[in-house]
């Protein structure tokens, strides 16, 4: 092995590390990978390199999400539209195109046995508490049942000022509205550089990134000029990296422009990994502790003030009275009968939900406010306890 194989083997072992410890992944794919560009139609054989990568993760016992950016791009070839279309023409786009990304995906996990389901969000869903616990709740169902979840932007209907941008931002967001481990984003370059490798040969890879200075962020350029599908660049990738780690999330620049990219970094390939500080669950506590304002309290019995502390849900059965007004994923404090403030939760259910299944065993829910929701009043992950 020459010395430079030796080095690349060396600098991406903490990324293939970052690989096989996490629990549940993020994929981000962009246009430029994913749409073929002389065709304008999908890379197929990419595709399907891609799909044996992550069924490779699956039979591992990983829970994988992809990002797929394609459909403007593909709806664009389709439409015979030029790259700086007005917004009507890249919504139109994105109804034609949508249809053919999702074709595309099908026919490359279909071999592997996977199911592949669209996912199309808004920023509203992801920055809005009610719609975001929404959102988490069907990404984890599909999750739960084995599908593999293909997220992209609604851009149909997303307006200038409600879009993302891009689609490395949006693969950070939902990154934390699963609770992911790990976020990899599939570039054009294998990391991050002191310089872009492309125009500079002096420009040094920097493997490992263990705290977002503004140095580090000021390597980010901005958009890659040369590519005619995509629309991110590694500014973008930085931003999303920042997203990701606040939320306890790891991420991975990744070259995608080989087949199989990840199992080209699982066996050495070069990456680069920007680290987080914290858990997923833990830096989710710590937004639900320390960044929400209390709309509302249960106050519970002496029995669910014992469960909790044993590190269980809050059932209905619990609740002995309800204090304020709150909508479902409102912040609500926990209190006892004597009036002790336990820690706070989001609330399962609005106030007037919570009002008719206050005291009332959890079987009973459906019947009570007329759908089949959560059957406990604010889940254990939704909560923090104060420290004694």
């Amino acid at each position: 092995m020459t010395d430079a194989a030796v080095q690349t083997t060396a600098e991406s072992t903490a990324a293939a590390r970052a690989i096989a410890g996490a629990r549940r992944i993020v994929v981000k794919i962009g246009s430029s990978l994913v749409v073929d560009a002389k065709t304008r139609a999908p890379s197929a054989d990419w595709l399907e390199a891609l799909a044996a990568d992550i069924a490779a993760l699956r039979a591992g016992g990983r829970e994988v999400a992809v990002v797929s950016s394609g459909a403007v791009a593909l709806g664009r070839g389709r439409l015979k539209l030029a790259k700086n279309a007005r917004l009507d023409e890249k919504q139109a786009a994105a109804a034609v195109g949508q249809s053919l990304l999702m074709r595309g995906w099908e026919a490359a996990f279909q071999p592997h046995g996977l199911t592949p389901a669209q996912v199309l969000l808004t920023r509203d869903d992801t920055e809005r508490r009610r719609r975001w616990l929404n959102a988490r709740a069907t990404l984890e169902a599909l999750l739960t049942l084995g599908a593999v979840p293909v997220i992209n932007e609604n851009d149909t209907v997303a307006t200038e000022e409600l879009r993302y941008g891009d689609n490395d931002r949006l693969a950070a967001r939902a990154a934390q509205l699963i609770r992911a481990d790990l976020l990899i984003l599939l570039s054009d370059v294998d990391g991050l550089y002191t310089a872009d490798p492309r125009r500079d040969p002096t420009a040094e890879h920097l493997p490992l990134i263990e705290a977002l200075t503004p140095e580090i962020m000021a390597l980010g350029g901005g958009a890659n000029a040369e590519a005619d599908v995509g629309t991110g660049g590694m500014a973008t990738k930085l931003m999303a990296a920042r997203i990701a780690r606040s939320a306890g999330c790891a991420t991975l620049i990744v070259s995608g422009l080989q087949p199989h990219p990840l199992e080209a970094v699982r066996d050495g390939a070069r990456a680069t990994l920007f680290t987080a500080p914290a858990t997923p669950l833990a830096a989710y506590k710590q937004w639900i502790a320390g960044s929400l304002e209390p709309t509302g309290a249960l106050v519970i019995d002496d029995g669910a003030a014992a469960a909790l502390v044993k590190g269980r849900s809050l059932l209905p059965s619990g609740v002995a009275r309800i204090e304020g007004r709150f909508d479902k994923g409102d912040s609500v404090r926990l209190q006892t009968l004597d009036g002790a403030v336990l820690g706070v939760g989001l609330a399962a259910y609005a106030a007037d939900e919570m009002a008719r299944i206050q005291g009332r065993h959890s079987t009973e829910i459906e019947a009570l406010v007329g759908y089949k929701g959560a059957g406990v009043a604010v889940h254990r992950d939704d909560l923090v306890l104060e420290a004694p």
